[in-house]
């Protein structure tokens, strides 16, 4: 589970970065808009999983913990 939120820390990454620079470019706004939407959504997902709850067990930790 921490390669894959590993490699969506690295796409929300690399989608703000691209959408910086298609900006910059001048490319279409939508487009740049719609990637900065996704990095975002990636960004929150990745915080849902990882940011503990109330009894300070993170989301990640006990699926792990189910798997086994």
């Amino acid at each position: 589970m921490d390669t894959v939120l590993s490699i969506l820390v690295l796409a929300a990454v690399a989608l703000a970065i691209g959408a910086f620079l298609l900006w910059r470019r001048g490319g279409h706004t939508k487009q740049v808009v719609l990637m900065l939407i996704l990095a975002a959504i990636i960004a929150g997902n990745v915080a849902i999983w990882t940011v503990p709850d109330q009894s300070g067990e993170a989301p990640v930790e006990k699926a792990g913990a189910l798997a086994r």
